[in-house]
């Protein structure tokens, strides 16, 4: 038997007895749901399968088909996504969603490059969802598979250079049989025992074919290129409250959050806001010009971390543009930034009332 083979055969047994139990994934010899499978692909970029999971049983219980989710309202799916993060993957979601009611008759395409040529989904998620739901041999690598790959082969080259050889590397130990099966064991192994720090390698049911074990530097692997500093931002946020609600405004479809309810703001830039500067942006806003500063949230982007300061009056002026909602529900309709800003609290040590500059 190769040492391929081997691999397959020690990891295949060991997915049988400790696969996760996830509730996108199809039990008692069923087949798995193609929609069940894009919509937890999807939600699971840049996210945590445990923060995931609750926003998968709440779009399936609300919109149980891929039918169900494209006839659904932008702004009610923008609104379940709040807190999920990455807000284009909600936009992409929806188009995606259309694009098979429309032009598929509600069926999910069974191959890579059929998938590939819908909205929103690139070659990891169309290899997932081909593999998971079709059955299909594809190749599927994301972070926890090159993690299991870079120590199977202590593969030297550092991430993100390495991605091309260890996409590489990973499809040279996919076959036809279990295709779903041997996609999942790779990720239930990266994300529970080949774990970023702290491998649990006495777990390991392919440890004695470990090149990185046997250097006796698992955790050294993957190698990773040095960071540059993230850069960061400021910028002032305006919350307005009028008889147990705040006022929402709907951000512009493109950018970042974009589409998303929250509060008003001015730019993001390199240089701190100070309150006079931020108050030209905002006095149009309430009736009588005063603001109180009630302190600020940070917040961390992938590119970017954000300092955020937080401006509150209850004089609002009339604006069609904002979305007044129930101050107890606003945070559940929002991305976590802004959840952040309605949740921060006034003191008496740091309330300050601030006027409007004059002629605003």
């Amino acid at each position: 038997m190769t040492t391929v083979a081997k691999i397959r055969v020690r990891l295949l047994a060991w997915y049988e007895s400790h696969r996760r139990a996830l509730p996108w994934r199809a039990t008692d010899g069923r087949r798995p749901d193609p929609y069940a499978v894009w919509l937890s692909e999807i939600m699971l970029q840049q996210t945590t399968v445990p923060h995931a999971t609750p926003y998968f049983l709440t779009f399936t219980r609300r919109w149980p088909t891929v039918e169900d989710l494209a006839a659904a309202q932008d702004g009610e799916v923008m609104a379940a996504w709040a807190g999920l993060g990455y807000y284009a993957r909600a936009r992409n979601l929806l188009a995606c969603a259309r694009a098979i009611a429309a032009d598929h008759a509600g069926v999910f395409p069974d191959d890579e490059e059929a998938l590939r040529r819908l909205p929103g989904i690139g070659a990891y998620t169309a290899a997932a969802v081909a593999a998971i739901a079709f059955g299909r041999a594809a190749n599927v690598v994301d972070g926890n598979v090159e993690r299991v790959i870079s120590r199977l082969l202590a593969v030297e080259t550092p991430l993100p250079a390495a991605k091309p050889e260890l996409s590489r590397l990973a499809g040279a130990l996919v076959r036809d049989d279990r295709a779903g099966d041997w996609a999942q064991a790779l990720m239930d192994l990266g994300a529970t025992v080949c774990r970023p720090t702290n491998p649990l390698c006495d777990r390991c049911p392919v440890s004695v074919h470990c090149a990185a074990l046997g250097m006796g530097t698992p955790a050294a692997f993957p190698r990773r290129t040095a960071r540059a500093d993230r850069p960061h931002r400021y910028g002032a946020a305006f919350r307005l409250v009028r008889a147990g609600d705040v006022g929402l405004v709907r951000r512009p479809a493109r950018g970042l959050l974009g589409g998303m309810l929250g509060l008003p703001t001015t730019d993001w830039r390199a240089a701190p806001w100070t309150s006079n500067e931020a108050l030209t942006v905002a006095p149009r806003l309430v009736t009588n010009g005063v603001w109180r500063s009630v302190g600020s949230v940070e917040h961390v982007f992938t590119h970017f971390s954000l300092t955020l300061g937080v401006y509150e009056s209850g004089h609002a002026a009339h604006d069609p543009a904002l979305v007044w909602t129930a101050a107890a529900q606003a945070a559940s309709q929002t991305p976590s930034l802004f959840r952040k800003a309605l949740g921060v609290e006034m003191s008496p040590i740091s309330a300050t009332a601030l006027h409007a500059p004059p002629g605003k």
